[in-house]
């Protein structure tokens, strides 16, 4: 476990947090996907991508099935309003990599979000939460992936508004779409 000292190394450190959620901005398709948490109203929004909600909250449950916690996913509600992004939606960076650790002892999850790359390092931010909130952070952030473009049973692609081209049916959009 890290020391109070490397805890300053970040530009956000909310531990733990009060609030912690996923949610997007936009149509399907076009949506901005944040993830968001608070700390006595102190704020933090980042912006990540589609496929790191997903790895995300498949992540969150293998790491608390590992520790023994109750992954029970569904026992959350996902769609409720206190999972919604806040206002005003100000975010500090694009996340470029996550990372997730565990504090057994006081059955917290740590998330830890950075920017840019090795070779050129951003800012970063450490989240704390309890094995409950990143439960239901898990589920959350899957609900919201659902919410997005259908995706097409033939090839897997989103399908979008107008039209879709399917490789597997050699280009050719079925009447059903």
């Amino acid at each position: 476990m890290e020391d109070q000292e490397q805890w300053r190394e970040y530009d956000f450190n909310l531990d733990p947090v009060s609030f912690i959620t996923i949610g997007t901005q936009g149509r399907p398709g076009e949506r901005t996907f944040y993830l968001q948490a608070t700390q006595r109203g102190n704020t933090v929004s980042l912006v990540i991508e589609k496929e790191h909600a997903i790895a995300l909250a498949a992540s969150i449950g293998r790491l608390l099935a590992s520790v023994g916690a109750d992954a029970d996913l569904d026992a959350h509600d996902p769609s409720g309003s206190r999972m919604s992004l806040l206002e005003p939606l100000e975010a500090a960076f694009r996340v470029s990599e996550l990372g997730l650790g565990v504090d057994e002892e006081n059955e917290h999850v740590i998330l830890v979000a950075h920017e840019g790359t090795t070779d050129s390092p951003g800012r970063s931010a450490r989240f704390t939460a309890s094995f409950d909130q990143m439960q239901a952070l898990s589920s959350h952030a899957l609900h919201v992936v659902k919410q997005g473009r259908p995706l097409c049973p033939l090839c897997g692609n989103p399908i979008g508004p107008e039209s879709h081209f399917c490789p597997r049916a050699n280009g050719h959009i079925k009447p059903e779409q």
